[in-house]
């Protein structure tokens, strides 16, 4: 991921593309009403989209018609929920399709797919799991992180696996290929990115604690908890 222009059979591209449509119309239409109805989280939008932008532009050279780096996705899926990930995400591989050569524009559905669809509801159902659990939020935020960036390159091997299956082995060999290839670069990327993911929530609670309460990622704690709990209670 990504996977380069042209390099997909023309039916897999467009069945792709067909699969990531529903999801990016469906975040279209939440990131519409988060704006309306919060005006105050465009500016953390931009920065969502722009952490998932450079993150992504990052390149590593691993397979024949792909590449490794981060993914910058976790973040975004962790403050504003999966769907509007899908569009911030979209957009992200878009611009990198057509001012970096990153990608492609035919293979831009299954690059969607696997980076802004599937890896930011990995790494968010994660994230969810662990905070039901009572896990620390920073441990959350890192796993969240770490499984939206290595589930993209998982589903990543799969479409290059079902595209070109091995002459010998079929659809299996070439996963076991492919995921291997990808295993080496990508299980320390997403380490990496997780713990760039950690600081940067780290940074956040300082500088943005009532945007992060708002979206439900943050809680009220310290003096202004205990207050409201005694207004509770005299009420």
């Amino acid at each position: 991921m990504h996977i380069a222009e042209g390099f997909l059979p023309p039916l897999h591209a467009v069945a792709w593309g067909a699969a990531s449509a529903p999801f990016v119309v469906h975040g279209v239409r939440a990131l519409t009403r988060e704006v309306k109805a919060n005006p105050e989280s465009t500016l953390l939008l931009g920065a969502s989209g722009a952490f998932t932008f450079v993150l992504s532009a990052l390149k590593i050279p691993s397979v024949t018609g792909s590449c490794s780096h981060p993914t910058g996705t976790g973040l975004g899926a962790i403050l504003f929920r999966p769907p509007i990930m899908a569009v911030l995400g979209t957009i992200t591989l878009l611009f990198q399709a057509l001012l970096l050569a990153h990608g492609g524009l035919t293979t831009l559905g299954a690059n969607v797919f696997s980076m802004a669809v599937a890896g930011p509801w990995a790494g968010y159902a994660v994230y969810r799991l662990l905070r039901k659990l009572d896990l620390p939020l920073m441990v959350s935020v890192f796993f969240g992180a770490f499984f939206a960036d290595l589930v993209t390159y998982c589903v990543t091997s799969f479409q290059l696996a079902l595209a070109f299956p091995d002459a010998s082995s079929g659809f299996v060999g070439s996963l076991e290929k492919f995921a291997g290839i990808f295993a080496v670069t990508q299980i320390p990327l997403a380490v990496s990115e997780g713990l760039l993911t950690v600081l940067v929530m780290r940074l956040l609670m300082q500088s943005s604690k009532s945007d992060l309460i708002r979206l439900g990622v943050a809680k009220l704690t310290g003096s202004k908890t205990q207050q409201e709990t005694k207004q509770g209670a005299v009420a």
